[in-house]
């Protein structure tokens, strides 16, 4: 599989990488041993970056990934984490939090180190906190030989400005903000590119929009989004194909962004996420999706503490 550096940290990661989320049963309920199989045929096919966070799963996610991870060859997988977010509304972006944060989390997965560890979520926080403690604390940890590399991740995108503007971060993580309905994140990437950040794109169905059964209730996007992204569905479908496949295809093509991560249990559905990275995109459907969704383009829901949106 195709490689891109991740930002100015030496590090080659697969432009499709495995988001460990769906083994938390964050969505529903999964088996765990498909769950490892998952994990396996994801590293067999070529993807070396796993992304996890204790908030998938209350722990769950790590605990699975930590147990489809043993005997692996450290060296066969880049692996991230993340601290400060533990539940639907509990957050904890101190200093002590997020020290003791990464050895629950290094414990649970069962290594001496991960790779990347990346503030959760910080349009739920205090971003100057995030800034002047948070990151100076995971800093601390590198030191130790802990973590490598130090980022932070969100949907509000003036959120993640706010802090790569004003301290030193190795990655930004973004999810819904690169996919077939919003490309909000493409303002960003000049000053990510100018502060060496990489980037890493995550959801690009956009949680549950760009697939055949739809979003799910709970997803935060208005009607009128829905019903664009259910009308593209229906236009891939009588077409013969899978919006998903090219929601896929569309958000690893882009040079700038370094990996795209999709979650999944099923060993099927990660065999076919990475097969679809390796065909064709088919500009014509391309196009005419893209003017169905043109009504909607780059149009988002509010994530966290108004001030940080």
């Amino acid at each position: 599989m195709l490689r891109r550096p991740l930002g100015k940290t030496g590090l080659q990661v697969s432009v499709l990488s495995y988001g460990a989320s769906s083994l938390g049963a964050v969505f529903h309920a999964v088996n765990e041993d498909d769950g490892i199989r998952a994990v396996h045929t994801a590293l067999d096919l070529g993807i070396n970056f796993i992304d996890v966070s204790p908030f998938y799963g209350l722990t769950k996610a790590e605990t699975v990934l930590g147990k489809a991870l043993k005997g692996v060859a450290r060296d066969r997988y880049i692996l991230a984490t993340k601290a400060g977010r533990y539940g639907a509304d509990a957050f904890d972006f101190s200093a002590r939090r997020v020290t003791k944060s990464v050895d629950e989390s290094l414990a649970r997965l069962g290594v001496d180190h991960v790779d990347l560890i990346q503030c959760h979520d910080i349009e739920f926080g205090d971003l100057k906190q995030v800034v002047d403690e948070t990151i100076p604390a995971l800093r601390r940890l590198r030191e130790a030989g802990k973590v490598k590399f130090i980022g932070v991740t969100g949907l509000p995108l003036p959120a993640l400005q706010y802090v790569v503007e004003r301290t030193h971060v190795d990655t930004i993580l973004s999810y819904c903000r690169y996919s077939l309905n919003d490309t909000g994140l493409e303002s960003l990437l000049p000053l990510l590119r100018q502060k060496n950040v990489g980037v890493i794109n995550a959801s690009p169905l956009s949680m549950g929009l760009l697939t055949d059964r739809g979003a799910p209730d709970w997803h935060p996007a208005g009607p009128e989004i829905r019903a664009a992204c259910a009308a593209a569905a229906e236009l891939c479908r009588h077409r013969g194909t899978d919006i998903a496949k090219l929601a896929v295809q569309y958000s690893v093509a882009c040079p700038e962004i370094a990996t795209t991560l999709v979650g999944t249990a099923s060993p099927e559905y990660i065999r076919n996420n990475i097969q679809w990275c390796e065909q064709p995109m088919d500009g014509d459907l391309l196009h005419d999706v893209l003017e169905i969704l043109k009504p909607i383009a780059n149009k988002t829901w509010p994530s966290g503490r108004p001030e940080n949106n």
